[in-house]
C-alpha cells in the first residue's frame, strides 16, 4: 500500500469506532419501522406477540388515499420549503449584521441569539400558542385593541392557514440562530482583500454579497440549506402541540403528526410505520437531489 493511499485511508480508520456505533444505534430502530411498515401491527399483535404480514398493503393505503395528497404532503412540503427559504435568509441577513459590529458586541449579540436555538420546541411553542390564545393571547389583545379584531372571536388554531403561520413563526424563530451562527463563523474566514478588490472594482453591497460571498460560502450555505430542510420536514412538535395539532383538526397534520397520529391514537403500528418510511424516503431524495444539483455545479 503506498504512503498517499494510507493517508487516504487513515481519517476513515479513526473514524470506524463512531461509525460502527452510530450505525448499531441507528439500524436496529431504523429496520424495526420497516419491518413493522409491511405488517397490520396493532395492539393484538402486541399483546400476543405476533406478526401479521401484509406486504405492501400498507403503502398502498397509504399512497393511494386522497388525504395525503390533499392535504398531509401539501402541508408538509410546502410548510417545510417556506420554513427553509425564511430560516436560511433570515440567520444569513442576521450573520451580515453581526459581522459589522465590534468583536465583544458580537459575541454578546451572538450568544442572546443562541437562546432562542437552546429553548427546547415544547417551551417555545408554549409560548407561541399563549402570544395567540383567542381569548388571552398577546398578540390578540394588541390586535383586538388596535380594532383589526374582536378580541375573544377570533381562533388562530382553527384556520388552517393562519396555524401554520403561526406554526411558521415558531419554527423559524428557533432555527435561525444556528444558521446566523454558522454562516457568521463562515463570513469571518472571507479574505477582506476579495471585498476591496470587488468595491474598487465598482460592485455595491448587494453585488459584492453575489459575487464573493455566495461562492465562497457556498459549502456553508449547502449544509444549513440541507440541515434545515431535515429538520423542518420532519418537524412534529410546534404542529402537534398546538391547539388541534394533536388529532383534532386533521386539517393541519404533516406526515410526522400523521404518523404518529396512527401509531399511537389509532393503534395501527403497520399504518404508521409506513408513513414513516415514505417520509424518511423523502427526506433522501431532497437531500440527494440537493446534493447532486450543488456538485454539478461545482463541476462546471
Amino acid at each position: 500500500m503506498s504512503f498517499h493511499a494510507a493517508q487516504r485511508r487513515r481519517p476513515w480508520r479513526l473514524l470506524t469506532p463512531t461509525l460502527a456505533v452510530m450505525a448499531l444505534l441507528m439500524a436496529w430502530p431504523l429496520g424495526r419501522v420497516v419491518w413493522l411498515s409491511f405488517q397490520n401491527y396493532g395492539l393484538r399483535e402486541i399483546n400476543r406477540g405476533t406478526t401479521n404480514f401484509t406486504g405492501v398493503e400498507n403503502y398502498r393505503d397509504v399512497l393511494g388515499d386522497g388525504y395525503l395528497w390533499r392535504t398531509v404532503l401539501p402541508n408538509t412540503v410546502l410548510f417545510a420549503l417556506a420554513c427553509v427559504a425564511a430560516t436560511v435568509a433570515l440567520g444569513t441577513l442576521v450573520a451580515l449584521f453581526l459581522k459589522t459590529l465590534p468583536t465583544g458586541v458580537r459575541y454578546v449579540a451572538a450568544s442572546a441569539i443562541m437562546v432562542a436555538w437552546a429553548v427546547p420546541a415544547i417551551t417555545g411553542t408554549y409560548v407561541w400558542v399563549f402570544l395567540f390564545d383567542a381569548g388571552d393571547g398577546l398578540v390578540t389583545n394588541l390586535l383586538g385593541a388596535l380594532g383589526i379584531i374582536e378580541t375573544g372571536q377570533v381562533n388562530w388554531f382553527l384556520d388552517r392557514f393562519s396555524f401554520f403561520a403561526i406554526a411558521w413563526l415558531n419554527v423559524v424563530h428557533h432555527g435561525f440562530p444556528f444558521v446566523a451562527v454558522t454562516v457568521l463563523a463562515g463570513l469571518l474566514t472571507v479574505p477582506e482583500e476579495l471585498y476591496e478588490a470587488a468595491t474598487i472594482d465598482g460592485a455595491g453591497a448587494w453585488r459584492r454579497f453575489w459575487s464573493v460571498t455566495v461562492p465562497v460560502l457556498k459549502p456553508v450555505f449547502a449544509v444549513v440549506t440541507i440541515l434545515s430542510t431535515i429538520w423542518d420536514f420532519k418537524v412534529f412538535t410546534q404542529v402537534y402541540l398546538m391547539p388541534g395539532g394533536g388529532g383534532t383538526n386533521p386539517e393541519v397534520f404533516n406526515l410526522g403528526v400523521w404518523s404518529y397520529i396512527s401509531s399511537f391514537a389509532q393503534g395501527k403500528y403497520g399504518l404508521g410505520s409506513a408513513i414513516a418510511v415514505l417520509l424518511t424516503l423523502l427526506l433522501l431524495g431532497i437531500t440527494a437531489i440537493y446534493l447532486r444539483t450543488l456538485f454539478a455545479e461545482e463541476d462546471l
